[in-house]
């Protein structure tokens, strides 16, 4: 059974982006980076946002024999990977192994959680609190960043009560912190 999996590079007080929409402060570091490629390796699919997808498909052309090894193994990792968009408002996905969607169906989503597949992979706030509400959410990992922004887009979505249990932390030299939970469901 695949696991879906919310993971978020967030500030300390868990927005993803500023009031501005601003998130270059999130950024990984090398060291945060390759831990993050280990973590996101298990990912077969990534269910993704239209926000998130348009940032994330600077992955697709970066090239995956040079440049710094993160950088290529992530890409590597995201060109191998399927991809599922939930978008209204586009008409085409310019991005290989990708498939548009109009709505999050969660039954949908929850046959794919049931498949020997591997993990799959939830991205962008909205998306991801569609899914936590809906339970589908086995587990968060959230990358917290040194810094306060004061407001923005929250990673987790308001209202949501869920009990979460630890399951891994790590502290990284540049300040940031992986926190690892497993989600009880609602």
């Amino acid at each position: 059974m695949a696991k879906l999996i919310y993971s978020a590079l967030t500030s300390l007080d868990g927005y993803l982006a500023d009031s501005d929409g601003n998130f270059e402060w999130a950024a990984p570091d090398e060291e945060v980076h390759a831990f993050l490629n280990r973590t996101e390796a298990s990912t077969g699919t990534w269910l993704l946002g239209r926000r998130m997808y348009g940032f994330m498909t600077y992955w697709e052309t970066v090239p995956t024999d040079t440049g710094p090894q993160v950088d290529r193994d992530f890409a590597r990792a995201w060109q191998s990977a399927d991809k599922i968009v939930y978008s209204r408002t586009l008409t085409e996905v310019p991005t290989a192994r990708t498939r548009l969607e109009r709505d999050f169906d969660a039954d949908a989503v929850r046959a794919l959680k049931d498949s020997d597949g591997p993990d799959l992979s939830v991205g962008g706030a909205e998306l991801a609190g569609q899914a936590l509400a809906a339970g589908l959410v086995d587990e968060l990992h959230l990358y917290l960043n040194p810094v306060v922004v004061g407001g923005g887009t929250a990673a987790l979505p308001s209202g949501l009560r869920l009990p979460l249990s630890l399951l891994d932390e790590r502290r990284f030299a540049g300040g940031a912190v992986f926190l690892r939970y497993s989600c009880s469901k609602p």
